[in-house]
């Protein structure tokens, strides 16, 4: 599976972007999905998950309410929709993917198996 992110950039806070993940290989539309981010000089941590079939979604606390992670299996893509950006949402945001559906429940980064390149998200105050 191969993953590239697309639609970062810079935004007021307050403001909102929507980020994508374009996904090709075998069996993209049976995997789960996930973004992580990494901020500088911290580790990459967990933002948001889903399943194959979008029934089950989780969401790290720090976004709940704020981010919505969906996901369109016929164009092979995976979305975050982030509204209310806050300069603490600045990092390089990485699209996950993963063939295991017990996935979805991991925020360890090390039970992912394909990561996209990253792509840079910075909210000014």
């Amino acid at each position: 599976v191969q993953l590239v992110e697309s639609g970062g950039g810079l935004v007021q806070a307050g403001g909102s972007l929507r980020l994508s993940c374009a996904g090709s290989g075998r069996d993209f539309s049976t995997t789960v999905m996930g973004w992580f981010r990494q901020a500088p000089q911290k580790e990459r941590e967990f933002v948001a998950s889903l399943t194959f079939s979008g029934t089950t979604t989780r969401y790290a606390d720090s976004v709940k309410g704020r981010f919505t992670i969906s996901r369109d299996n016929a164009k092979n893509s995976v979305y975050l929709q982030m509204n209310n950006l806050k300069p603490e949402d600045t990092a390089v945001y990485y699209c996950a993917a993963d063939r295991a559906p017990i996935t979805v429940y991991r925020v360890d980064v090390n039970k992912w198996d394909y990561w996209g390149q990253g792509t840079q998200v910075t909210v000014s105050s």
